[in-house]
Parts: structure tokens; C-alpha cells; sequence
């Protein structure tokens, strides 16, 4: 199960709903025998490690104001010269588009790549696009130059930032279930981390190119400690101890396979005695007996390899499992189409009541990217005291698909530059409101998608559960960010 769970939404603390399916069937316990985490050591790497795989996606996301700026049209005598570039749109789609592609593609790229090299190899390309996104800031470019190197430079930092997020998962997957949660804590505070620096940057008080500067050297400082962190991780005893008996336990696998095949081969080779195709055999008289009309003898039986169940038991087909948790993948592509086809295009647009002063400029870090970040955490949280509607009421996926009414909601805030709906809540108290119940709802639903499916089938089958989910989750994803196109223009 090491990477069934590996590439999962880039937003802010998404993959932690991936994590409700990895702990589900059995929980991890600590082996007898084994190190001790010294000073928690261990668990602070994978803090910071979880942190590291989300910092792409949330620092370009709060930065989007920074680029909407640098893309703006000129003004020239009250007549706007230029185009509209629509950074938030294609910085939504380009950012998980490589999730739903890695998705499909990891099997094929896990298979040909080592550990090491997919999470070193990601982490330091990341770490050059980072240092290309700062040195741009400083430097004086063509509006539609800028466009395109920055929309490449998003395309190739999420699609390392999927790798490296779906590496980190087979990783942590070989300790004891309660790093699994850590690293999950760290995937929900990266989008806070980004929210705070950018307050933080505000409240510098530097024009705004040092502003920006400094902003973009903050994720080039975070990945190179996460990078310091991962180096470091497999010289710690604890880490060691659990990294070692995974392989051993790999090996030995195959070595069972390997030692089973043969067996296989010469059942069905005792099949042809004489060569008796037919299934036929000779007796100790020389006279040809089919075992088929013997009603004594047994057709020989190959040993269970592939398919077959820990408890002698075939595992379900894609099919078979996908009618039993259609609900919950309709239900986890529906929660996300609907968050990302307005976050953040349309709630980055929404203005203040009170332009002119100070609050202007900390109205979205904190009404729009903080408040998402720390409702949606508090929504997932959530999930671990209260579980309602349960997975066999109908209520669930009446109350997901309820959530499409936040869309013409937030559209009906005070959008800047809009055409069509009126202003129905001006208030910046009304735009907040709306924010938190959209996001606490949208993790809150989420993360009971991830962990009703997994409930809904035998725990053999729950592998290919995770899988299918995973892809539900990303399909959900893409589709948002798709449909935030013809939503922000009826705006």
C-alpha cells in the first residue's frame, strides 16, 4: 500500500483525508524491541517534511495578489490597455492538473525511480524554481513573458511537489501509525504558514518588490530545511530501525512469490503426464484415467498467488468495489469541484466595505486565505468526535451536494470588477461568515468521503479503495479548477 496514497490534493492539509484510509483497517502499533524516538526527533522531521510538501502550492496561492498586480492592464487616459491574463484561474488549473496526471502515472514512476532520488531530486528542483520565482521579482519583464515563465514555473513545481508528496507518504507509511498523523499535521499548518508570512510581509513596511523579495525567500529557506531534514532522517536509530525492516519484509515477499511460482508449474506439468493434455493420467496398469470423469481425483489446483486474500479469499474487481463506494467518490469529486471552482478565484476578487486605509491590504491574507486554512483544519478535525450524517444515510450526500449554494453565494460578496449578479452581501462581516462555513464544510465533508469508503468493503479490498478515492479526490480537484473559468466570468 505504499503509494496508493501518494498523490493527493496540493491544497492546504488535503492529503490528510488520504491518511483516514491508510489507518483504517489496522493500526499501527510500535514493535516490541524497537529504538526510541529520541527528543521526538523523528516526529519533528516529519512535521516539518509535511509542511514541506504543501509550501509550493499555499505560497503561490497567497501570493496571488503580488501577481495580479504585476499582470494588471495599464490605464492609459481612462481607457484600459491590455489584456486580461486570469492568473488565479490558470494557476488553479496548472496546479492540479499534475496531481490528476501523477496520479495516473505513479505506478510507471515509483517502479523506475528510487526513493531517494524522486525526494532529494524533488526537493531541490523545487528549491531552483523557488529561487527563479524570487529573482524574477527584481527583474523587469514583458507582461506576457512574466505570464508564461511563471505559469511553467507552477506546472513544474506542483508536479515535483506531487512526487515528492506521494514519496513521503510511502515513507512514513513504514512507522508506526502516529507519524502518519504528524505528517498530516504539518500538510494542515503549511497553508497558515503561508497566511502568516504574508501578514508578516504586509506588516514590513518595504516597497513592495522587497516585499515580495523577502515573501518568496521565506519557501526557498523552508525547503532547503527540508531538505537538511530528509538527509538526516535515515542517520537516526529509530528511523533506521523501521526503514531496515520494511525492506527486509519486501524481500521476503518476493522471495515467497519467487519460491511459489515453481510449485504452480509443476501442478499444471503433472496435468500432461504421458502427454495427456486432457487432464488425464496413467495408472500403475498403463490405462489413461481422466480425472474429470474420476469422480476421486482432483483437478490439480494452482497455488494462490496475485489476487487471492490473506484468508484464501479474491480480492473484488475495480467494478465490485466501485458500486459500493460510488457515493462517497461522487461525493469527494463533488466537495472539491465545488471548494475549487470559486477558491481562489472568486473570494481573492472580493473588496472591503472600507478601501483607502490599512485593513485594505489585510482584508484577504486574513478573511480569505487565514480563515479558509483554519476552518478547513478545524472541519477535519472535527471528524474524529462527531461522524454525522452516517455513510448509509441519504442526508450525506443531500447535505454535499447542499454545498454548490456557497458558489452563488460568494459570487454575490462584493466582487471586484463585476457584470452580472448584484452585490447581496457587501458587509466584510458577510464575506467572512461565508468563508468559514465554506471551508469547515468543505474539510469536514471531505475527510468523511476518505474514511466512510474505506468502511464500506472488506479490508482486503481497501487498497484498491484507496486508489479509486485518490482519484476521485484528484478528478474533483481538476474539475473545480476548470469550472472557476466560466464561474469567474458570470461574475
Amino acid at each position: 500500500m505504499s503509494f496508493v496514497f501518494s498523490l493527493i490534493p496540493l491544497n492546504s492539509g488535503l492529503a490528510a483525508e488520504v491518511s483516514q484510509i491508510r489507518s483504517n483497517p489496522v493500526k499501527m502499533k510500535t514493535s516490541k524491541g524497537a529504538p526510541v524516538d529520541r527528543g521526538c526527533a523523528v516526529g519533528v522531521i516529519f512535521f516539518i517534511l509535511g509542511m514541506g510538501t504543501l509550501l509550493p502550492w499555499n505560497f503561490f496561492l497567497t501570493a496571488t495578489q503580488y501577481f495580479t498586480d504585476k499582470l494588471s492592464p495599464e490605464v492609459v487616459n481612462g481607457t484600459v490597455v491590455g489584456k486580461e491574463y486570469y492568473f488565479s484561474n490558470w494557476m488553479t488549473l496548472l496546479s492540479q492538473l499534475p496531481l490528476l496526471l501523477f496520479t495516473l502515472l505513479n505506478s510507471f514512476l515509483y517502479q523506475r525511480l528510487s526513493e531517494r532520488v524522486r525526494v532529494a531530486g524533488s526537493l531541490v528542483f523545487i528549491l531552483l524554481l523557488f529561487i527563479l520565482t524570487a529573482a524574477l521579482v527584481m527583474v523587469h519583464m514583458q507582461k506576457d513573458s512574466f505570464f508564461s515563465i511563471t505559469m511553467a514555473t507552477i506546472w513544474f513545481i506542483n508536479s515535483f511537489g506531487a512526487v515528492l508528496q506521494g514519496s513521503l507518504f510511502g515513507l512514513v507509511g513504514q512507522l508506526p501509525g502516529k507519524y502518519s498523523a504528524v505528517f498530516m499535521s504539518g500538510q494542515g499548518l503549511a497553508g497558515t504558514f503561508a497566511a502568516v508570512a504574508i501578514l508578516i510581509t504586509i506588516a514590513s513596511g518595504v516597497n513592495a518588490n522587497r516585499a515580495a523579495l523577502g515573501y518568496f525567500i521565506t519557501p526557498c529557506v523552508g525547503t532547503l530545511i527540508t531538505l537538511l531534514c530528509y538527509m538526516l532522517l535515515p542517520r537516526l536509530e529509530f528511523a533506521q530501525y523501521y526503514f531496515d525492516r520494511s525492506r527486509k519484509q519486501e524481500a521476503q515477499t518476493e522471495m515467497e512469490l519467487l519460491q511459489d511460482a515453481p510449485s504452480v508449474t509443476e501442478q499444471v506439468e503433472n496435468c500432461k503426464l504421458n502427454g495427456h493434455s486432457n487432464g488425464s493420467a496413467v495408472e500403475g496398469n498403463g490405462t489413461a484415467v481422466n480425472s474429470q470423469q474420476n469422480g476421486d481425483a482432483e483437478k490439480p489446483r494452482p497455488a494462490p498467488l496475485g489476487p487471492e486474500a490473506e484468508d484464501g479469499e479474491a480480492k473484488s474487481s475495480i467494478m465490485q468495489v466501485f458500486r459500493k463506494i460510488w457515493v462517497m467518490a461522487f461525493c469527494v469529486t463533488f466537495v472539491f469541484t465545488v471548494t475549487l471552482s470559486v477558491f481562489p478565484v472568486v473570494t481573492v476578487a472580493v473588496r472591503t466595505k472600507h478601501p483607502g486605509g490599512n485593513w485594505e491590504r489585510y482584508f484577504i491574507p486574513i478573511c480569505c486565505f487565514l480563515a479558509f486554512n483554519v476552518m478547513d483544519w478545524f472541519g477535519r478535525s472535527i471528524t474524529s468526535l462527531v461522524q454525522r450524517p452516517c455513510k448509509e444515510s441519504w442526508l450525506f450526500p443531500a447535505l454535499v451536494v447542499a454545498r454548490v449554494v456557497f458558489i452563488p453565494l460568494l459570487m454575490m460578496c462584493n466582487v471586484d470588477d463585476r457584470q452580472y449578479p448584484p452585490v447581496w452581501f457587501p458587509a466584510d462581516w458577510m464575506f467572512t461568515l461565508i468563508m468559514v462555513f465554506f471551508s469547515a464544510s468543505s474539510g469536514y465533508f471531505a475527510c468523511l468521503s476518505m474514511s466512510y469508503a474505506p468502511q464500506l468493503v472488506k479490508p482486503k479490498d481497501c487498497e484498491m479503495v484507496g486508489a479509486l478515492m485518490t482519484f476521485f479526490l484528484a478528478l474533483g480537484l481538476s474539475l473545480g479548477a476548470a469550472l472557476s473559468f466560466p464561474i469567474r466570468l458570470l461574475v
